[in-house]
């Protein structure tokens, strides 16, 4: 088995979940990434979802992605995911390297198959299709990126071939993560994941390390592993604080427990915690809950995410002030910065 002894990089994910307006919620996704920033963090990334607002509304994440580069100066910037069967792979390809070139070479690229599988109707498309789609869509970006020639015989301008190697997929199988490690690509490893009804009370670990397991196997030699594991984290000054807020957003999710766990211990709030991998109360609580978490000895990006939990904006920016100065250097991150050393405006 193949382990790493500590995080490397730290990252903020955010999904733009705020109670508020769209343009709101751009705005206070923002100061979160600012605040990331701020902190020390490596990296933050976002997510692109059609159509939904409770997944998180927002459909275009190269113009997000681009304005967040406006208001930082170092901070990595990262899709988490684009769903790229839906996409047009050269349009992907464009976008993206115009927002790597004005963001000074700090764009990662997250891409999946996609999960909200309604999506597919509405784009004329058939969820049945989308791997395939997915595997021609990649190559396509590939092509463009490494300067090929693409059909019709043009290439992509303007170029930034590097971007091929900052290329991370998203799976939640077996199979999605030993493609993602014979490509060298990241492989980017989700928050939680549904338990099969053989296993209901497998760990998050069980089933994620079959996943890294078939990713070193695949990973060509010589090439450098990044695993990306996201969690749900949230962390406040006061436990009671925070499970206050872990109920009331929690609960906006339990239509999802049937789904994903089970109602045995009669705590409607505790069994969501569980169902959801929830990682939630005072620094040194979370960091035991972290510590026991055994596929993050094997990560090299731990990226936290307030998702479900979806407090309000100043808990949100406190949180991550907390996991940056309390929890993070625990697991072993060192910034690479001075937390607090630089920010633009």
């Amino acid at each position: 088995m193949t382990t790493t002894t500590s995080i490397k990089r730290l990252g903020f994910f955010t999904r733009l979940l705020d109670q508020a307006s769209a343009a709101e919620r751009y705005r206070l996704a923002t100061e979160q990434i600012a605040q990331a920033e701020k902190c020390g963090f490596d990296s933050a990334w976002i997510a692109q979802h059609h159509f939904h607002e409770g997944e998180g509304g927002l459909p275009a994440p190269f113009v997000f992605l681009a304005h967040a580069a406006a208001h930082t100066s170092r901070i990595r910037l990262g899709t988490g995911i684009v769903t790229l069967p839906l996409e047009l792979p050269i349009r992907v390809a464009e976008d993206a390297v115009v927002t790597d070139l004005l963001s000074g070479g700090r764009l990662e690229v997250g891409v999946g198959p996609g999960g909200n599988l309604t999506a597919f109707t509405a784009f004329n498309l058939d969820s049945n299709d989308r791997h395939g789609l997915f595997d021609r869509h990649l190559d396509m970006l590939k092509t463009a990126w490494s300067g090929g020639t693409l059909p019709g015989g043009d290439k992509l301008y303007p170029s930034s071939p590097t971007l091929v190697d900052r290329i991370w997929q998203a799976t939640f199988t077996v199979p999605g993560a030993r493609r993602a490690g014979a490509a060298g690509d990241g492989l980017m490893l989700s928050r939680t994941q549904p338990r099969s009804p053989d296993a209901p009370k497998a760990s998050l670990a069980d089933i994620q390390n079959p996943m890294l397991d078939a990713y070193f196997e695949a990973l060509p030699k010589g090439r450098e592993p990044r695993i990306l594991a996201s969690r749900t984290v949230f962390i406040a000054d006061d436990r009671k604080e925070a499970m206050k807020l872990a109920e009331a957003g929690l609960l906006r999710m339990r239509h999802r427990l049937a789904a994903t766990g089970n109602l045995s211990s009669g705590n409607l709030v505790g069994d969501l915690i569980a169902a959801m991998d929830v990682h939630i109360g005072t620094p040194d609580e979370v960091i035991a809950s972290l510590q026991a978490d055994a596929t993050l000895q094997r990560a090299t990006d731990l990226t936290m995410q307030v998702h479900s939990i979806d407090p309000p904006h100043p808990y949100i920016l406190r949180s991550i002030e907390l996991f940056a100065d309390k929890v993070a250097p625990a697991l072993g991150w060192t910034p690479e910065v001075k937390a607090g050393a630089r920010q633009v405006a």
